[in-house]
C-alpha cells in the first residue's frame, strides 16, 4: 500500500512541476515505476480523478488566478498552460467554472478552485510526538479593521472535525476570493461571532471593509476591528513533517505569557490559523490588547 501511495504522490508531483508542458501517460509510468495501465488505475483509486482530468482541473485552476491577478491576454494563459487551442480552453473553463475566462477576468467572482492535495499526507497520523525542541519566531503585527467570508461548520472544534463536516472543497473556492491577506485563513471564533448551531472552528477569505460583491452561496461575512496579534512562526519543515511542525508551534503559545513584553491575550478576537507550508513554517496568529 505504502508503495502505491509514494507511486501516486510522484506522479502527482511530476505533474506540478511540468504542467505547462505536455504531459503524456509515459512520463506518468516513469515516475510511478509501474506500467501505463497500471499506473492510471492507481491514479484514480487514490484521487478519485484520471490523470487528465486532475491535470485538467489544475491547469484551469491556476488560469483563474492569473486571469483574477495579472493583465494577460486569453490566448498567452491557454498556450501557457498547455492547452491546445482558445476555443478548447475557453469550452474547458466555462464547464469547469459556469462562466467564460473573459467574463472572470473582468469580474472576478468566487469560484472553486482545484486543490490537489498531497496523496502521501492523508496517510500520516495526525498526531506525532515531539521529538525534539524547534525554534518558534514570534512578533507582534496590526491588523487592519475587515470583513471575514466565512465557511461556518457545526460543531468543529480544529482543522480534522471541520474537514469531516464540511469537506475540504471551500479552500479552493476561499483561494478564488482576492484577500488583502493573499491567501484563505483558518479562525477560532469566540462565541459571539458564532451563531446558534455553529462551530467554533471556520475557514474563510480576510477582505476589506467596503467589499460588496457576491457572498457564495452558504457562506456568510462578518467584520473584525483592528486588532493586534502575536505571530507564533515555526521553522521551515518537510511536508510530511507538519504534524509536527504545528503540535511545536501550538505548544509554545501554551507556554508563553504575553506579560513579558506587557500584553495580554485578547479572547474577544479570533485566533488565526494560515496554511502549513513547509517553506515558511508554520504559522498561528493569537490576538492581544
Amino acid at each position: 500500500m505504502q508503495e502505491q501511495i509514494e507511486a501516486v504522490q510522484r506522479m502527482q508531483d511530476y505533474i506540478e512541476t511540468h504542467l505547462q508542458q505536455d504531459i503524456t501517460p509515459a512520463d506518468l509510468s516513469k515516475v510511478s515505476l509501474f506500467s501505463p495501465w497500471y499506473s492510471r488505475r492507481l491514479f484514480i483509486k487514490q484521487l478519485g480523478l484520471s490523470p487528465s482530468d486532475y491535470i485538467r482541473k489544475l491547469r484551469l485552476s491556476k488560469s483563474a488566478i492569473r486571469l483574477r491577478d495579472q493583465p494577460c491576454k486569453i490566448i498567452e494563459i491557454a498556450f501557457d498552460l498547455g492547452f491546445k487551442s482558445v476555443d478548447g480552453y475557453q469550452r474547458a473553463f466555462l464547464r469547469e467554472f459556469g462562466c467564460n475566462p473573459s467574463e472572470y477576468a473582468a469580474h472576478p467572482i468566487p469560484i472553486y478552485l482545484f486543490v490537489p492535495y498531497g496523496i502521501k499526507f492523508r496517510h500520516i497520523e495526525r498526531r506525532i510526538p515531539m521529538l525534539d525542541s524547534k525554534n518558534i519566531f514570534i512578533h507582534v503585527i496590526d491588523k487592519p479593521s475587515r470583513k471575514v467570508i466565512i465557511k461556518r461548520g457545526l460543531q468543529a472544534k480544529d482543522y480534522w472535525s471541520y474537514c469531516e463536516e464540511v469537506g475540504c472543497d471551500v479552500w479552493g473556492l476561499l483561494q478564488s476570493i482576492k484577500s488583502i491577506n493573499g491567501e484563505p485563513i483558518c479562525l477560532w471564533l469566540p462565541e459571539h461571532y458564532q451563531l446558534p448551531n455553529t462551530s467554533q472552528y471556520v475557514q474563510g477569505a480576510e477582505v476589506s471593509l467596503d467589499y460588496n460583491d457576491i457572498i457564495p452561496e452558504g457562506l456568510d461575512i462578518i467584520e473584525l476591528p483592528a486588532t493586534k496579534y502575536l505571530m507564533f512562526q515555526g521553522e521551515p519543515f518537510n511536508e510530511e513533517d507538519y504534524c509536527e511542525a504545528i503540535e511545536s508551534v501550538q505548544s509554545a503559545i501554551e507556554k508563553y505569557d504575553p506579560a513579558v513584553i506587557h500584553y495580554q491575550w485578547d479572547h474577544d478576537q479570533p485566533k488565526i490559523q494560515l496554511e502549513p507550508i513547509g517553506t515558511r513554517g508554520y504559522i498561528e496568529l493569537v490576538p492581544i490588547k
